[in-house]
């Protein structure tokens, strides 16, 4: 039998012109960065993965808590603690991941406010002490074959659900087969309840991000708008373009 250490995939890079990808010993990209502006996300769909900002006052943000499940080239950690200012924790299983972050792709030490944990995100979202605790839980488990989420089960949502506070909200990225998104949506809906649940069309590449609020709310498209406008103000993310290929499942 294997050991995890040996079983992991190897981590690599490559870039292309000002873009650096993430690989895990394949083609598959698993994130990426601008050279020249780091702490900004580059993938259109990790962008939307902040869609949850869509349902909180601006004012708030920097003091909440996102917490990643699955690293990837910590476009989202970095984000969150530097853009953001929020207290952010992300769930890394491989430790080479986490090294490759912080020499290849300009992830900080560990601070005050980020903390960056080596560990297996089942084992993490069932655990009691962060229930209760998560405003952002963004959710993006891949291997290196990218063929579908490596934790989709109704229970692993249903762990997520509970680490969230009570405006918490959860963002997945659902990536492969059609057979595949379809059955993790339902588990999310399951989980959540079908009214707590938004999803974005697919982007060209195939990654559909879903979005499942702990409680579920229902702004006006006018409330959407104005928040949009406030979050491309504020951190220039396209979110009035999110409006257009975003709706309630």
């Amino acid at each position: 039998m294997k050991s995890v250490a040996t079983s992991l995939p190897e981590v690599n890079f490559s870039d292309q012109g000002d873009v650096r990808y993430l690989h895990l010993g394949t083609e598959w990209i698993q994130g990426s960065m601008l050279l020249d502006f780091p702490y900004e996300i580059e993938l259109e769909y990790v962008q939307r993965m902040m869609a949850w900002l869509l349902f909180v006052e601006p004012q708030s943000v920097a003091r909440r808590h996102a917490m990643q499940l699955g690293l990837g080239a910590a476009s989202l950690t970095k984000f969150c603690h530097k853009k953001l200012r929020m207290t952010t924790t992300a769930i890394e299983l491989n430790p080479q991941v986490v090294a490759a972050c912080r020499l290849w792709f300009k992830l900080p030490k560990d601070d005050a406010r980020l903390s960056v944990v080596l560990g297996d995100a089942a084992e993490v979202v069932a655990h009691k002490h962060w229930r209760g605790r998560i405003d952002a839980l963004q959710v993006d488990l891949y291997d290196h074959e990218a063929a579908a989420p490596v934790l989709d089960s109704e229970d692993f949502y249903r762990d997520c659900r509970r680490l969230l506070t009570e405006d918490g909200c959860m963002t997945v990225n659902l990536f492969g087969r059609s057979s595949s998104y379809q059955r993790s949506l339902e588990h999310i809906r399951s989980a959540f309840g079908a009214e707590a649940v938004w999803a974005f069309k697919p982007t060209r590449e195939g990654n559909t991000v879903v979005l499942a609020l702990r409680e579920p709310v229902q702004p006006t498209r006018a409330q959407l708008s104005q928040r949009a406008d406030e979050i491309e103000a504020r951190w220039g993310l396209p979110a009035k373009k999110w409006l257009r290929v975003f709706k309630v499942t």
